[in-house]
């Protein structure tokens, strides 16, 4: 485990609110990262699916719709999906708050690269790396032993309480989604789950991202090109502005997000298990020169210490095995020392490498 940061952490919206003019040259992307806009392109018109959560539990034919989904995009939207609305409001409103506060009472919280877990500025522990115009907050969900409430934020008042709710509507949610993908595979219900390791093994992390506004938004990200290491990501976006990216052939669709709903997205894991039916397609954060961002993701994973492959009933003679199976947390610690890189993750358990 690495135990400090390569170089001194540098909040991002300290930096932003200093009336900067320029961005500094650690946080420019090389210019075949940076951000597309695709404005004179099809993808502008392309939207990522949004399904009613009730039509999908209720009617077959919303399990083709997921499928679809899955197939092909790797994201898509849900609306009815249980999550109390106004809780996602205030738990919302509660980490802006949070971030609202000075920078000498977040740094109570920062964290090191031996677990992230708390308040940090970068991902990755390369020294010298392009960083990303981002400061977030991480912290440990599930399971509920390595879950401690005292490292989480005690400002503003009840935060640590709407965390804690947020975070068990959003775990059932979670529970209904993984056997809703299991069935769309056309796998039993508690397939995918028990391939998970069970409802009382899994993980879950929580990370709240602030993107604060940025003088340069064409020369930076907020958060770089990767897809997600884990099983499923359930992201509560801001409602006011619009930001997470996902890509789509060689366009970048920017995700619009409609009243109320929360955006799910397929990790690596699931693409494994499902032998690359299901996608775990790349995604970033674009940041603008006018308005703060405030997001919430939550990490859905599998069991950290069993090794995860495709699932054999997926298995034919035309489709065999193209993932080499190997354990999340031995996974996870490739992509903590690396940081985002595209999909060059995943693409490293073919079989055929």
């Amino acid at each position: 485990m690495v135990a400090s940061w390569p170089e001194p952490i540098v909040s991002v919206q300290a930096l932003s609110q200093t009336g900067l003019s320029t961005v500094p040259d650690r946080y420019v992307k090389p210019a075949h990262q940076r951000p597309v806009y695709n404005s004179d392109q099809s993808g502008l018109d392309m939207e990522v699916p949004v399904l009613d959560m009730r039509d999908v539990w209720r009617k077959p034919e919303g399990l083709k719709r997921v499928r679809n989904a899955c197939e092909e995009w790797g994201f898509f939207q849900v609306v009815n999906h249980g999550v109390d609305h106004a809780l996602m409001e205030s738990v919302r409103g509660a980490w802006r708050e949070f971030f609202d506060l000075p920078v000498e009472v977040k740094r109570k919280y920062a964290n090191s690269p031996d677990t992230y877990e708390g308040y940090g500025s970068r991902i990755g522990v390369v020294k010298d790396a392009k960083l990303d115009w981002s400061d977030y907050f991480f912290l440990n969900y599930l399971p509920s032993s390595i879950r401690n409430p005292s490292k989480w934020p005690s400002q503003p008042p009840k935060i640590r309480e709407l965390i804690e709710e947020y975070g068990e509507e959003v775990r059932k949610l979670c529970e209904k989604l993984v056997e809703t993908l299991s069935e769309s595979l056309g796998l039993e219900p508690n397939h995918l789950m028990k391939a998970f390791g069970g409802e009382d093994k899994v993980g879950a992390n929580l990370r709240a991202n602030f993107y604060p506004k940025c003088p340069q938004p064409h020369l930076t990200l907020g958060l770089s090109s990767h897809s997600d290491p884990g099983g499923i990501t359930i992201v509560l976006p801001d409602e006011k502005v619009a930001g997470l990216q996902v890509r789509r052939g060689d366009c970048w669709v920017t995700i619009k997000s409609v009243p109320n709903a929360l955006i799910v997205n397929i990790g690596d894991q699931v693409q494994i298990l499902s032998n690359g039916i299901y996608k775990s397609v790349e995604h970033q954060v674009v940041v603008n020169s006018g308005m703060d961002r405030v997001s919430l993701a939550l990490f859905y994973n599998p069991r950290s210490d069993i090794p995860i492959g495709p699932v054999k009933e997926l298995l034919t003679e035309d489709r065999p095995a193209l993932y080499k199976p190997i354990r999340f947390d031995e996974y996870r610690l490739l992509i903590r020392q690396k940081g985002p890189s595209g999909k060059n993750q995943v693409d490293s358990l073919l079989a055929s490498t």
